[in-house]
């Protein structure tokens, strides 16, 4: 914003009552405290706003990764749970036997002295 020194302050005084008068210089003055005051007031509410929506989105950033983290790991307990109730139901129903059964072979004749 602008600057405004002591001197300026006192030339703007001498200018207002010069032109103002005596009479309405205090009450132009109060009203333009009053709107001073009114636009700082709206001015650092809006800067404090503003801080405050920085903030929250400087913390949103390790919530999000935390919950990413979150649902990474439960995803992987979901698939560990999925593969142990396979392993539970693979048990209640066992298998007989895990091979094919070897179908009989016939006996192989045991060759004689003539060959044959």
């Amino acid at each position: 914003m602008f600057e405004v020194g002591f001197s300026e302050l006192v030339l703007l005084s001498i200018i207002g009552l010069l032109v103002l008068g005596p009479e309405r210089l205090p009450k132009v003055a109060r009203t333009l405290g009053g709107i001073t005051r009114k636009a700082r007031s709206s001015w650092l509410n809006l800067k404090r706003s503003i801080e405050e929506e920085i903030r929250a989105e400087e913390l949103k950033a390790p919530l999000k990764k935390f919950q990413d983290e979150i649902k990474s790991a439960i995803a992987d307990v979901d698939t560990k749970v999925d593969s142990a109730r396979k392993i539970v139901a693979d048990l209640d129903h066992p298998v007989t036997s895990m091979q094919k059964p070897v179908p009989p072979t016939k006996p192989t004749p045991i060759p004689t002295a003539d060959g044959k």
